[in-house]
């Protein structure tokens, strides 16, 4: 499971290996850890890659595809700017160019672009098990610890630190309560049972301290 940035670019060599890539994946991969520790990200940097794609290995058992989601992971936040609204939209079409490029199926192309986009809402239809993982590894961090929610709460006002605090409380409780009202907060039987309880408690919390 890949923690330092060598063992993510080695993790990714072999995805793109396994995919059959025709072109040589190193250089798109440093391109893309370059992009994953840009200077504006606290939260979503390579240490969220990493821990995003280990879950996904957690969870592979339950997904159809599971290097399309590997694929999806290393995408999905591959373009982010904290001052713009259509950051999943631009990776996924980031996605789209490089694995093409790379010589992947068309069908697994389009597959990763679905797969990032869901990451807008983390919404997946139901028996979307591609989709589910996903959206599991990436909400995983809200089923941590107190301690660790509190510092991903942290790095996430960090991102926004250009936001003042008024109007960032406004949209930072706003976006929990779409997570809180979202059918399920985890769809993988693994993930309900291992992250649900303490997610909704942690984001109930962080929800009581923003409100008046």
């Amino acid at each position: 499971m890949p923690t330092t940035e060598e063992d993510l670019l080695t993790a990714w060599t072999a995805l793109l290996l396994r995919c059959g890539t025709t072109a040589d994946p190193e250089p798109y991969g440093r391109e893309l850890l370059r992009r994953w520790s840009e200077p504006q990200r606290r939260y979503h940097t390579a240490d969220h890659l990493g821990a995003v794609l280990r879950h996904v290995d957690d969870l592979a058992g339950h997904a159809a595809d599971p290097d399309a989601v590997r694929l999806a992971a290393w995408f999905h936040d591959a373009v982010y700017r904290p001052d713009r609204s259509e950051n999943e939209e631009r990776s996924a079409a980031l996605a789209v160019r490089a694995l093409t490029a790379a010589g992947l199926p068309a069908a697994r192309v389009a597959e990763v672009e679905r797969l990032v986009l869901l990451t807008v809402g983390h919404d997946p239809a139901p028996g979307d098990r591609d989709g589910e993982v996903l959206c599991d590894a990436d909400l995983a961090v809200l089923g941590g610890t107190p301690e660790a929610y509190a510092a991903y709460a942290a790095a996430v006002r960090e991102e926004y630190g250009f936001v003042p605090a008024p109007d960032f409380r406004a949209g930072r409780a706003a976006v929990l309560r779409g997570l809180l009202a979202l059918p399920a907060l985890y769809r993988t039987p693994a993930a309900h049972a291992r992250f649900a309880d303490a997610a909704r408690a942690n984001l109930t919390a962080e929800l009581r301290q923003l409100e008046p």
